[in-house]
């Protein structure tokens, strides 16, 4: 927390604990600025109106280098101000006086806003492949291949099928866009293809697996 108010802050610090919060509060804030590149924290609670330094200063510093979540605690109500504060980056504004109760609440809430975020964007990052079916692009590491249609039919249904074994029958199915000579060939081109722009071979497959006499197996 950067407060210059300190009894009010002592009061915050307190009720806060009661629900296994732990705050610590910085009256000067270039103290709490020099604090948050050198600790962790969870939540930043930031006052606007603080000597030598203007709040909204503070969350557009802190915003450039952290993802920090930010709620504004302030008695300046100006609405310029609570726009200003969020279009920098803060998570919450909320207008002084208020009870600690409320301002408990929006913590939780904007943590746990927070944490839902993050869980996403690692999963996003972490994940070999990404299906996006409303702009009809599929992500391999990160980076959008560039696949025809009959090649994006076909991979599509692997990963909806992730791990299962999908029949020669089914993905030729699932082909709409390859013309009449639905050959089971054609399924063959069409995976050596896909391995191709996926950088892997034939001889050693490290997401597209072959199954004898049945079909194919995405894993990843």
């Amino acid at each position: 927390m950067i407060e210059d108010d300190v009894e009010l802050a002592e009061i915050l610090c307190n009720f806060l604990k009661r629900y296994n919060i732990t705050v610590t509060n910085y009256d000067d804030p270039y103290l709490g600025i020099s604090a948050l590149s050198l600790i962790k924290y969870d939540l930043l609670i930031l006052d606007l109106s603080l000597p030598g330094m203007d709040g909204l200063e503070i969350c557009k510093e802190v915003r450039a280098k952290s993802d920090i979540p930010i709620i504004i605690s302030s008695a300046r109500s100006d609405l310029e101000d609570k726009i200003v504060g969020l279009e920098l980056g803060a998570d919450d504004y909320l207008p002084k006086p208020y009870e600690p109760k409320e301002l408990y609440a929006r913590i939780i809430s904007v943590l746990r806003r927070y944490k839902k975020s993050n869980s996403v964007s690692e999963e996003s990052s972490s994940s070999t492949l990404i299906l996006k079916e409303e702009s009809h692009t599929i992500f391999f590491q990160g980076t959008p291949l560039t696949l025809t249609p009959a090649e994006y039919d076909v991979l599509t249904h692997l990963i909806k099928k992730n791990n299962c074994v999908v029949s020669r029958t089914e993905l030729l199915n699932s082909a709409l866009s390859l013309n009449e000579e639905n050959e089971s060939r054609s399924l063959d081109v069409l995976i050596s293809r896909i391995r191709t722009k996926l950088g892997e071979s034939s001889k050693e497959p490290k997401l597209i697996h072959s199954v004898r006499g049945i079909g194919y197996r995405l894993q990843a």
